[in-house]
């Protein structure tokens, strides 16, 4: 098992410090729960209405095949947004104080096909710690051997027109997830640094819920519905081609795209800066005055305030972010942000392109020498 990258412990008044002063204050000051308020209730209410109609329609409905195949690509990607919108908050615990509700939110992620108890070690445990550091943030680690995103990795020929086959490539993700992924996670002795140890109803609950959403997305369609079995699983490979687009094209457009850093440790296996500057260097914001992307994306658009602040839930991101960006600027800190979201996408075009080049085989030093 790889021995876990250390951060400083910086004293006195570090950024880290003084940014979550001036948000906490923000919050006390308007007498603000960071939680959810009634914008974010009605984004679970209308995500969840729209799943349940679709899947409903798509099952019961005898509709022609052209209307069926539409809606469920619709239902891919609200899949995708549920994800985003509801269960990402939910298993950080920023949904609610209540952790009841956040319980009952976060088990929505079996319904889209993803295991709440893996994620939360591989994204909130492992990937918001050691965010881009090559060997422990595995969430870095995407189509390892076709997709080369940071400059550790061997460089190989067909790498070259990577950035041509990563987009279909990102359009499977969610199948990976649903059929390999948790799995593999779930087994490996460690995910980067942090040693797996299963509590045992957890291995009952991976099974059990992959089952039951098998048939759910699978068996009840061959059961129900008045078309053969390979056009059952045409649909589900078009459903999570459509939530798997959406997805992979969100989390890297967080962390892979120009400016963002891919720092390594020093001699001694450790980090160089403290974790909260890391953040900042390692984390982009996209498309952050555009209301549509703030409503469909669940703060995911805005990486840098919940990489910093993932208890507060994310319909507070926009606010806060003015307070993160001006302690940032007075700290001498990077802010990372593209305008767009196809601005985001043409630097993330622009790094795929770049990591499938022989001038970019060089090992990254670390970030302060």
């Amino acid at each position: 098992m790889k021995s876990k990258a250390k951060f400083p412990c910086l004293t006195g008044n570090t950024f880290y410090s003084e940014v979550r002063r001036r948000v906490n204050n923000d919050f006390k000051e308007n007498n603000r729960s960071i939680n959810a308020n009634v914008l974010m209730w009605f984004k679970a209410f209308l995500f969840l209405t729209i799943f349940l109609v679709l899947y409903f329609s798509i099952l019961l409905l005898n509709l022609h095949g052209a209307i069926l195949l539409g809606l469920t690509i619709l239902l891919g990607v609200t899949c995708a947004f549920i994800g985003f919108n509801i269960c990402h908050d939910a298993i950080h615990g920023s949904f609610s104080s209540a952790k009841r509700t956040n319980s009952f939110f976060s088990f929505l992620f079996n319904m889209v096909g993803a295991s709440p108890y893996v994620w939360n070690i591989t994204h909130n445990v492992v990937h918001h710690t050691y965010t881009n550091i090559p060997g422990h943030d595995e969430d870095i680690e995407v189509a390892p051997g076709l997709i080369r995103i940071c400059a550790e990795d061997e460089l190989k020929p067909h790498q070259r027109f990577q950035q041509w086959y990563a987009f279909p490539l990102y359009s499977l993700a969610s199948l990976s997830w649903v059929f390999r992924k948790d799995y593999k996670k779930f087994f490996q002795k460690s995910v980067g640094a942090c040693q797996n140890k299963h509590p045992k109803i957890e291995y009952f609950n991976l099974f059990f819920y992959k089952f039951l959403y098998y048939f759910i997305f699978i068996g009840l369609p061959i059961l129900m519905m008045s078309i053969s079995w390979w056009q059952v699983a045409i649909g589900f490979i078009v459903l999570h081609m459509a939530q798997g687009l959406t997805m992979g094209l969100v989390f890297q457009l967080a962390h892979v795209v120009e400016g963002t850093t891919f720092p390594t440790t020093n001699a001694a296996g450790n980090m160089e800066e403290a974790w909260a500057e890391h953040q900042m260097r390692t984390t982009a914001n996209f498309a952050t005055q555009s209301p549509i992307s703030a409503f469909f994306l669940g703060g995911l658009n805005r990486q840098i305030e919940h990489h910093l602040f993932p208890k507060i839930c994310h319909v507070h991101y926009g606010r806060i972010s003015i307070i993160v960006k001006q302690t940032a600027l007075e700290f001498g800190l990077p802010y990372h942000e593209s305008t767009t979201f196809l601005s985001a996408l043409r630097s993330h075009y622009r790094i795929l392109k770049k990591m499938g080049r022989p001038e970019t085989t060089l090992t990254h030093t670390p970030l302060i020498s």
